[in-house]
């Protein structure tokens, strides 16, 4: 069970980042994975309060608040049109429509869990993370960088000519995924970001220029066979490494498959 102690709500960053300095404190995301922790929390610190929950669109990138939920992140129509509904694809299958009016991006991107399809997706894109004392870091950096008592303001999604797709596969509907996969063609060619191996979500580029316009299907898998042996994978209760490293290949060549088609 986890027990809070005392409830605060910061009114400005750095009051939320002072606050987050001592070790018993916790920031509040949504609240939907932390409370099924253990332990005991002396402050809970909420950011419900500094105007993190929404999503800038300008003509160069997307300004991704930390407290906008998953269902926000879902319904907007520029980075749906951006994504070509890969959004869409990844979120829909997390838990419900309820669930994702309360998850928040910033806690499913700090959080870098494996079975994370706010991750995978966001990682295929050039993105970044803001930081407030550390700045603004790469996605493909932040998610294997150590934990620390930093706060995440905001995600930073920059507009690039690329196209998307994203593929996934569970045992049973809202469950946890078996294997997420995204890809992006872009003008420096393919590359694409798996997750739930159960690890998080990790970026394989085309460094090989397997997979190279116009695609075909020889392309397609050729690559795939390539992401599935840079890609290591494990066995949980939902799947074992052996299935997992074959859900690269498929999940790969189909996201592939559906990129060629777009281009």
């Amino acid at each position: 069970m986890l027990t809070i102690r005392e409830y605060k709500q910061a009114t400005t960053l750095e009051e939320a980042w002072q606050l987050n300095q001592k070790r018993p404190n916790r920031v509040l995301g949504g609240m939907l994975w932390m409370r099924l922790s253990k332990g005991n929390v002396q402050t809970a610190i909420d950011l419900s309060a500094l105007g993190l929950d929404t999503i800038e669109e300008t003509e160069t990138e997307f300004r991704i608040g930390a407290m906008l939920s998953l269902r926000q992140l879902e319904l907007h129509e520029g980075f749906t049109a951006y994504s070509e509904g890969a959004n869409k694809e990844a979120l829909r299958h997390i838990v419900g429509v309820q669930f994702r009016n309360l998850a928040t991006v910033g806690g499913s991107v700090f959080g870098r869990f494996g079975f994370s399809d706010v991750l995978t997706l966001l990682l295929v894109m050039d993105s970044y993370v803001e930081l407030y004392k550390g700045g603004i870091v790469p996605l493909a950096d932040f998610v294997n960088m150590p934990y620390d008592r930093d706060i995440l303001v905001r995600v930073i999604v920059k507009k690039t000519a690329a196209h998307y797709s994203y593929k996934s596969v569970r045992i049973s509907k809202t469950d946890f995924p078996v294997l997420t996969c995204a890809a992006a063609l872009t003008q420096e060619g393919v590359q694409v970001a798996v997750g739930a191996r159960p690890a998080k979500a990790a970026l394989v580029k085309d460094a090989e220029q397997l997979a190279t316009l116009p695609m075909t299907a020889e392309k397609a898998q050729a690559f795939a066979e390539y992401a599935a042996g840079l890609l290591p994978t494990e066995t949980n209760p939902r799947g074992s490494a052996a299935y997992r490293t074959h859900l690269i290949k498929v999940l790969t060549a189909r996201c592939l498959t559906e990129l060629g088609g777009k281009a």
